[in-house]
């Protein structure tokens, strides 16, 4: 599986000081601003990023509360595929979002979250 990228998502109840602490300590660059997530890049390694997410009635994203690695893939319906034959245990099914990805969600063997995605 050709993996792109593995992003943690750190929940938070106080956005704006995560934000402080990503940009302003560890020197990371905003590259998505939205309610009730950030997406935050190095600016030395582009493809090191974390996600923050917190609670908001208005999030683009609702579910990326209930995960705890985004993965983007090069072929996510590969990835779904070999997910179903390895009877892995599926959180969410495969779908297409709105905001331009497709992607499905899987319960590693210690019960966390998997993102697993590729942009449409």
């Amino acid at each position: 599986m050709e993996i792109r990228r593995a992003m943690p998502v750190i929940r938070t109840d106080e956005p704006a000081e995560a934000r402080r602490f990503y940009e302003g300590f560890l020197g990371f660059r905003v590259a998505m601003d939205e309610d009730g997530m950030l997406m935050l890049v190095s600016r030395s390694t582009p493809t090191t990023q974390v996600i923050v997410a917190w609670p908001s009635a208005t999030a683009v994203d609702p579910e990326l509360l209930s995960v705890d690695v985004s993965i983007e893939v090069a072929d996510v319906e590969a990835a779904y595929a070999a997910a179903r034959s390895q009877a892995l245990e599926m959180v969410r099914g495969l779908r297409d979002e709105p905001w331009g990805v497709r992607r499905f969600f899987v319960r590693d063997p210690s019960g966390h979250t998997i993102n697993v995605a590729s942009h449409l």
